[in-house]
């Protein structure tokens, strides 16, 4: 069985996320349904870096895909994409290691989150509108807080496949476009809802809601807080996953997706 990496964007407005569920219209499902028609009968193994929730979009998911095929890699992508709704695409397809498993040989992954300063027209699906004034004086004082190996217990729920609650986050940061604010993390790994959540306190420090003393005191023992702050998830992007001899990139600023 031959296997690729596969990487991925998609506009996540319309699924119920990225894994495969009851009842529910997922990305994993829909990608797997094309491979299903496009390979005829063959065995599949199809499985991805990560999950992503209902309303969260990516730029660079990636996956890995094992199957029997004489077909090349760009073969592959032009044959899955041809089968795929419009929100879904796959920009790339190489071939990996017999071995390469999407999820546990990532290393780092990164995450981008909009927040608009004003109403807009064409970019409600990819942003959270925030009507009131915010100090980005109070949110880059604030976003320093969740660098380092930290305990994000505060910043998502309980859950069995959830074995430490501790994330190491190489890089945080708030980057101002004028009526656009982008939040900017990259981590070895990030808990269910964790960025949404991390935004959410963001956003409140910036209306001056939340002191810096108030934010470190999530990481010394478990608030309720931040889960009633979570962020929607229209504004957040999987922006990249990283994998063995990558460079983790976060010394330019990332880039306005609308």
């Amino acid at each position: 069985m031959s296997r690729f990496k596969l990487t991925i964007e998609y506009e996540g407005t319309r699924y119920s996320g990225w894994q495969i569920q009851k009842g529910g219209k997922s990305i994993q499902g829909e990608i797997l349904d094309a491979c299903r028609d496009l390979f005829e009968g063959a065995e599949i193994d199809f499985f991805g870096a990560g999950r992503t929730d209902s309303g969260v979009h990516a730029l660079g998911q990636v996956a890995h895909l094992g199957v029997e095929t004489e077909l090349l890699p760009l073969k592959i992508k032009y044959g899955i994409n041809d089968r795929l709704p419009a929100d879904i695409s796959v920009i790339n397809v190489e071939e990996a290691h017999p071995k390469f498993h999407a999820r546990y040989d990532a290393h780092a992954r990164s995450y981008i989150y909009q927040i608009s300063r004003r109403r807009t027209a064409f970019g409600k699906k990819y942003v959270w509108w925030i009507k009131d004034q915010l100090s980005l004086d109070n949110m880059n004082e604030t976003v320093k807080l969740f660098r380092g190996l930290k305990d994000f217990r505060s910043f998502t729920d309980e859950e069995a496949e959830q074995s430490s609650t501790k994330t190491e986050v190489f890089h945080s940061a708030i980057y101002d476009y004028g009526d656009l604010l982008l939040f900017h993390v990259v981590g070895n790994h990030f808990l269910w809802k964790q960025v949404r959540r991390m935004t959410g306190v963001l956003v409140e420090a910036g209306r001056g809601n939340l002191k810096p003393a108030d934010v470190e005191g999530f990481f010394r023992q478990k608030s309720e807080i931040p889960a009633k702050l979570t962020a929607p998830p229209s504004g957040l992007f999987l922006e990249k996953v990283y994998y063995r001899n990558e460079e983790l990139v976060y010394t330019s600023k990332p880039v306005i997706r609308f």
